[in-house]
Order: C-alpha cells, then sequence, then structure tokens
C-alpha cells in the first residue's frame, strides 16, 4: 500500500482509494435537521396558510404562497400523470442516495464542507421524497418576488429542501 492510499498495480490488486468508514456523521446529522425543518415548515405553512394566497413577508420582495407542487423542483415535470410521477421520483430519490453514498466514500473526513453539502443534498431529496410518498405531491411555499433570471421575475415557488439541494450544489461546486 502507498503512502496516498492507493494500492501499487505491480502488487496485482485493484487499485482504488483507501475507504476509511465513520465519516458520514455529519453527512446524517445535516440531513436530518433538513429533513424536520424542511417537514415541520411545510407542516405549518399547510396547516396555517391557504393555498394560492401569498403572504407578504418583506414586501415586494418575499412571500410566503402555499402551493401543491406535483412536479420536481421548481415544478419541472408536474405535467406527467402521476402513475409515472412516482416511480420516477422514487428512482431518482434513490439514485441521489447512491450517490451521495459512493461520493462521500473518497472524500477526506476532514473536508467538512463537502460533508455539509451532501448533508444538505440528501436531507433535501428526503424531504421532498416523504412528501411524494405520502401526499403525492410536494408542498412549496417560499415565493421570491424580486430575482429576475433572463429578464424576468423569478416564476418558481419552492421550498426549503429545493433550497438545501441547490445551496448544497452550490457548495460543491465552489468547493471541489
Amino acid at each position: 500500500m502507498r503512502p496516498d492510499g492507493f494500492t501499487d498495480p505491480a502488487d496485482g490488486l485493484f487499485t482504488r482509494p483507501k475507504v476509511e468508514s465513520g465519516g458520514t456523521g455529519m453527512i446524517r446529522i445535516v440531513s436530518l435537521w433538513v429533513l424536520i425543518l424542511d417537514q415541520l415548515s411545510k407542516y405549518l405553512v399547510s396547516r396555517y396558510c391557504v393555498p394560492d394566497q401569498p403572504i407578504p413577508v418583506i414586501p415586494h420582495v418575499l412571500c410566503l404562497t402555499y402551493i401543491h407542487n406535483p412536479g420536481a423542483a421548481f415544478g419541472f415535470f408536474s405535467h406527467l400523470g402521476v402513475w409515472i410521477r412516482i416511480p420516477f421520483f422514487i428512482l431518482i430519490t434513490l439514485g441521489a442516495g447512491l450517490v451521495v453514498y459512493a461520493y462521500q466514500r473518497f472524500i477526506p473526513r476532514e473536508n467538512k464542507g463537502i460533508r455539509f453539502a451532501l448533508g444538505l443534498i440528501w436531507g433535501g431529496a428526503l424531504g421532498n421524497f416523504v412528501d411524494r410518498v405520502f401526499r403525492k405531491e410536494v408542498v412549496d411555499f417560499i415565493d421570491v418576488e424580486r430575482i429576475h433570471v433572463f429578464s424576468q421575475n423569478f416564476p418558481w415557488i419552492f421550498n426549503v429542501a429545493d433550497s438545501c439541494i441547490t445551496v448544497g450544489l452550490v457548495l460543491i461546486f465552489i468547493l471541489y
């Protein structure tokens, strides 16, 4: 075994990075907190808000607008039938879980930023997965009015899970 954790090809062994176990703690903790915050926020919004009635939080910037989203993040794929949508999202969530698990095995334990980002992504995926399994759609409520995308107002309403997935992906691109 070489000092960098790889086996020497001359040894006739399969070469791969050394895998250290026990580095998933941060991912699990962050994922759990994201899942709890996401589900709690969705419960509170669905309990106390009226669908499609914006509640200004910061006037002309941020509203709470409770909607039911049958699609993916930001409403993508909402036009698909439920018999296609639910199995598709289950496969996507399982795939995301496998990617997070496989990817974290090659990240050094000391790289807490990437592990935090993976926790955000996995927690967000689980949060929306729970909605899809139990509600057959996702509760969205964060409505940003003043962000302009391609000279248009930001048209999507999203939730805590979507936000965590997006922030996690951005963090991975920045930190990697």
